[in-house]
């Protein structure tokens, strides 16, 4: 009765960054500038290695590199919309009613989603409704705040590589000054002093800011989806029928989604 999830490609993230450096160099030259003046290996280098090594310090290993991994969602998500949950929700809701809850334990092990094979679980070991609601609120709050930790990371992230910008600002302003005696040496610092900063306030927020946002929301839309399966295994146990449980749960669809998408028209 579980359907695999299909990866989705995200077109909003796919078209954001393009959009945004797009512009922002097309500004840059229509101003007379030149965009490869922008490109300074000396900024970048003190930019993005300083704020790598301001978040390795911050978080664990691991947290980095679930971070790095973490990427993929926002381009390219295996999320699953409301409506074909309810819709599995009510597979089960149906034959629990006809056959009976203990009927469900023979599917528990084709269950692909972890989280709502230990809900039927729970509703088929007969553990009361308010047992059943405590565990299982419990588990969600812990893996929506799990899957937040990437969030914090490029959260981190986006409010480093600015200062660090800066930092990168001021030592290029340090080399100019050491070699104001020179004026073929001033271009090159003035320059790694303004585009360090370019690089650290632009990272931040054309792509370590937003980046978070989009991973966050994610989590989010995750979270609500498993408490839809949380109010649909406790209606099951209720005895619901089939249409009531349909009923309440594209309602509660419709807080984490727009209508059309919660509820497809027929």
């Amino acid at each position: 009765m579980s359907a695999k999830r299909g990866v989705r490609v995200d077109i909003s993230s796919f078209i954001g960054v393009p959009v945004a450096l797009g512009l922002i160099l097309i500004g840059q030259w229509l101003e007379g500038g030149s965009i490869w003046s922008l490109l300074q290996p000396t900024a970048a280098l003190i930019v993005f290695g300083g704020t790598l090594g301001a978040v390795m310090l911050s978080f664990s290993r691991n947290d980095t590199l679930r971070a790095v991994k973490a990427l993929k969602t926002v381009f390219m998500w295996d999320g699953e919309p409301p409506s074909k949950t309810i819709d599995t929700i009510l597979q089960y809701a149906l034959r629990a009613r006809k056959v009976g809850i203990l009927s469900l334990e023979s599917d528990l092990g084709k269950i692909e989603d972890p989280f709502f094979e230990k809900a039927l679980r729970q509703l088929v070991d007969a553990n009361s409704p308010q047992v059943l609601r405590d565990v299982l609120e419990v588990e969600n709050r812990g893996r929506e705040e799990y899957d937040e930790i990437p969030v914090k990371v490029y959260e981190a992230a986006g409010g480093y590589a600015p200062t660090v910008g800066i930092l990168g600002a001021v030592i290029g302003l340090i080399q100019v000054m050491q070699h104001l005696s020179d004026p073929n040496k001033l271009g090159a610092g003035i320059a790694v002093a303004f585009v360090a900063t370019v690089y650290g306030v632009g990272s931040a927020n054309l792509f370590f800011l937003p980046a978070a946002t989009k991973l966050k929301m994610k989590a989010r839309h995750e979270a609500r989806r498993r408490e839809l399966m949380i109010e649909g295994v406790l209606a099951i146990q209720e005895g619901l029928f089939p249409r009531m449980i349909e009923e309440k749960l594209y309602g509660l669809a419709a807080q984490i989604a727009p209508k059309r998408e919660a509820k497809p028209s027929a």
